[in-house]
């Protein structure tokens, strides 16, 4: 539709996913519309206009004033209301704007405003895939995301893929994309979390867990975080 492409998506149930991205294949909105025609924006990039283009930002990282245990949740070692937390979380400072996704997944202080979960999920050398075992380990993830979304539609999670040293730079971002791919179509095929309130984003070795420039398993991990407050204050505001 003129210089925009729209996709919709409709499941069985008679809902649409619709997504308008640029001649770039930018997303600037998702909108789910049920069968009566009821609309509700999970993502709208729209406002930024020109500013689109601004992807990567010169910012500072917050300062973190909560204990680290509330900051960086470790899912094995959390009950379900401690992984609720931290997925319902607001940010550890005040956002002073509105930014777009892409401004999120591509500027790690930004990312740091929200406190982060990691996942009891950590891949063989060179693999993506989840085992049986892994999968059923997101249930109380999926429960908590499933529950964030129930009580505030329009919420947003990222969900993020990383690598060990090992290995080159492409490789290792490739690799790290597919990680946060697999689980996330992990939480919407197996716990029906649905899929156009997450986002996906690999880092590659970036951002490293355990510092190594050797095979670490530790490394080769997923964490997700909801960047709702970052992308779309109002949605937070009006829920």
């Amino acid at each position: 539709r003129g210089n925009q492409i729209v996709s919709v998506i409709v499941r069985p149930d008679g809902v649409q996913i619709i997504d308008y991205t640029d001649s770039d294949g930018r997303l600037l909105r998702r909108v789910r519309r049920d069968p009566n025609g009821r609309e509700i924006v999970i993502i709208d990039n729209g406002f930024a206009g020109a500013r689109m283009a601004d992807v990567f930002l010169t910012l500072t990282a917050p300062i973190i004033h909560i204990p680290r245990d509330r900051y960086i949740v470790d899912a094995d070692n959390a009950d379900e209301a401690a992984i609720y937390g931290v997925l319902i979380a607001p940010p550890v400072e005040r956002i002073d704007r509105r930014y777009t996704l892409d401004q999120v997944r591509y500027n790690e202080p930004l990312r740091a405003y929200m406190p982060r979960l990691d996942l009891e999920v950590n891949f063989d050398t060179g693999s993506w895939q989840l085992t049986p075992d892994q999968v059923d380990r997101l249930s109380a993830i999926a429960d908590a995301i499933n529950r964030a979304i129930q009580r505030n539609p329009r919420e947003v999670f990222l969900v993020e893929g990383y690598t060990d040293a090992v290995g080159s730079d492409v490789d290792n971002l490739s690799l790290s994309d597919r990680r946060a791919e697999s689980v996330a179509v992990a939480l919407t095929e197996q716990f029906q979390v649905p899929a156009e309130n997450l986002a996906t984003q690999g880092y590659g070795r970036q951002f490293l867990k355990v510092p190594s420039s050797g095979p670490e398993r530790a490394n080769r991990r997923v964490a997700i975080r909801r960047i709702t407050p970052l992308i779309d204050p109002d949605a937070v505001s009006q829920r």
